[in-house]
């Protein structure tokens, strides 16, 4: 009686987790939820008429880009503390997932001053990182931080290579950009604290390539 007592429970765990996660793609995927830090933009010019419409379009196409990588990152960390072995590894990933939610919701806000949408393939990206992000987790929590590690360096690159190419004069934009690399180097560097495994660099072409795919597709559509 007990141990059946006891295997309903892991089941209704279970499906309460499940339920939860999903619950939170939809949140993430569909709805702009609230920031737990300041607007970064807000300390710059609101005045967006100093920016032709050819440099709206350009700088809305990376921010859009930007947004569909923190919609990957929030389902990555979703993914990642889901499977996570070690309890203090699954509050760092949850602790950093406030951080990149904060990066998703400001990349959103931008979009809608710029007058434009996010990637019509979000849930996709949601979709595939979810996977991914799990998968890393049952490798092991060593593999699972070479994993964050190793995507938030990626990340960095990604950042600074926007920051070359944003319009000067949007200084909004550029602020939003810049105060994500800060966050997404801390998430890199505390990975290699806590032990991050280096991945084979078969892997780490893999990522490259998939987001590659992503950021062409994401500019577009």
């Amino acid at each position: 009686m007990i141990s059946h007592m006891k295997s309903n429970f892991r089941q209704s765990t279970i499906t309460d987790k499940l339920i939860g996660e999903f619950d939170r793609a939809l949140n993430n995927i569909f709805c702009r939820q609230t920031s737990s830090r300041p607007y970064p933009a807000d300390a710059k010019d609101p005045d967006t008429s100093t920016l032709s419409n050819a440099q709206k379009k350009h700088a809305a196409a990376l921010m859009r880009v930007n947004h569909s990588g923190e919609m990957a990152a929030q389902a990555l960390y979703q993914g990642q503390s889901l499977t996570a072995r070690d309890p203090k590894l699954v509050d760092k990933l949850k602790n950093a997932s406030l951080e990149e939610a904060d990066h998703l919701n400001w990349c959103r806000k931008r979009l809608e001053e710029l007058d434009e949408r996010p990637s019509l393939f979000d849930p996709f990206w949601y979709t595939g990182s979810f996977a991914i992000g799990m998968a890393a987790g049952i490798a092991g929590d060593r593999w699972n931080l070479g994993f964050l590690a190793e995507t938030e360096h990626q990340v960095v690159r990604h950042l600074d290579d926007h920051l070359d190419r944003l319009p000067e004069e949007d200084d909004r934009s550029r602020a939003i950009v810049e105060q994500m690399k800060i966050d997404e180097q801390g998430h890199a560097e505390l990975a290699e604290h806590l032990g991050a495994a280096d991945l084979p660099q078969p892997i780490k072409q893999m990522m490259k390539l998939t987001s590659k795919v992503m950021t062409s597709v994401a500019e577009k559509v």
